[in-house]
């Protein structure tokens, strides 16, 4: 059977080879169970399935009689063409894993296309890497540094409203930074190498801190009862909690004047942080507008 008769095949089945493959492309594995759970077929559906995506894509997938999963084929070749906001939204929401399609909307609607996606096969490792917890082998390209080969251990994707990044324990600098997906080339799943417990999420401080925050319309913007509206303030406050990792992001997306005096001038700031100390230690606050913190050191890998 070849890809072109994949057409012959109900939309229910195409969905569920097209499971298949986000699957074992970026986590690295599938077993019936996923399947079963995920469409709600028997057991034997799901083999026939399996064995249907061996058959249209031979070398995709290979099974581990030890793991008792089908897992990447070393010869992997796509067959389905998922864009990588799709992609992105399957990883991080959980839906949208279907075959990818043009579907009429269901009500008329723009929204602005990003500037830069990141490489879906980089990708892959990278989330492969996470799904696995094991190192990651990458070829890296920072402003400040040039090229460098490093060693990471990733955990978590991070979404800034403008690109995405990975966190990751770095062991060239030995400390949690978060690195621009589109700057990795070459990634390379570091199977056999352990991870120490200091590189795991759980001593990543920065990412474990809690930080609450307390918007309010800006002091120097007029008619603030309409800020409130727009963001749904209760009592004029928005209460925000994220973690330290993200907070600076999240300010910077949002135009917060983040400045003790509130001096930020210009139309888009139209929220100010109430205490700029409840950033006080977060790294990621270099990022905000108006933040100033002496010695402040951005976790980030420019």
């Amino acid at each position: 059977m070849s890809i072109e008769q994949l057409a012959d095949l109900t939309q229910p089945q195409r969905d569920r080879l097209a499971f298949v493959e986000l699957r074992v492309r970026f986590i690295g594995e599938i077993r019936r169970q996923d399947l079963v759970s995920r469409f709600g077929i028997q057991s034997a559906a799901a083999t026939r399935d399996l064995a249907l995506y061996k058959e249209i894509a031979p070398g995709n997938i290979n099974y581990d009689t030890k793991g008792k999963a089908y897992v990447l084929g070393p010869d992997f070749r796509p067959i389905f063409d998922f864009p990588p906001e799709r992609v992105l939204s399957w990883l991080t929401q959980g839906f949208g894993d279907g075959e990818p399609m043009r579907l009429k909307a269901w009500v008329a609607s723009e929204s602005p296309s990003r500037l830069t996606h990141p490489d879906l096969d980089v990708l892959a490792s990278v989330t492969r890497a996470i799904h696995q917890e094991c190192p990651l082998g990458i070829e890296y390209h920072s402003i400040s540094s040039g090229r460098t080969e490093r060693e990471i251990v990733p955990f978590a994707l991070i979404d800034n409203g403008l690109r995405w990044h990975v966190r990751a324990f770095d062991r060239k600098s030995q400390e949690f930074r978060d690195f621009v997906i589109t700057r990795i080339k070459r990634p390379v799943l570091m199977r056999d190498a352990d991870v120490q417990p200091h590189e795991r999420s759980d001593q990543d401080i920065q990412w474990t801190r809690i930080v609450e925050l307390e918007l309010v319309p800006h002091p120097d913007q007029p008619r603030p009862e309409i800020t409130e509206m727009d963001y749904g303030m209760r009592d004029g406050v928005l209460r925000m909690k994220l973690r330290a990792a993200t907070a600076g992001y999240i300010l910077r997306q949002w135009s917060v004047d983040c400045s003790p005096d509130h001096s930020l001038r210009g139309h888009e700031y139209r929220l100010w942080l109430k205490d700029h100390l409840a950033i006080y230690g977060v790294r990621s606050a270099v990022l905000a507008p108006g933040f100033a913190q002496m010695n402040a050191k951005a976790s980030i890998d420019d």
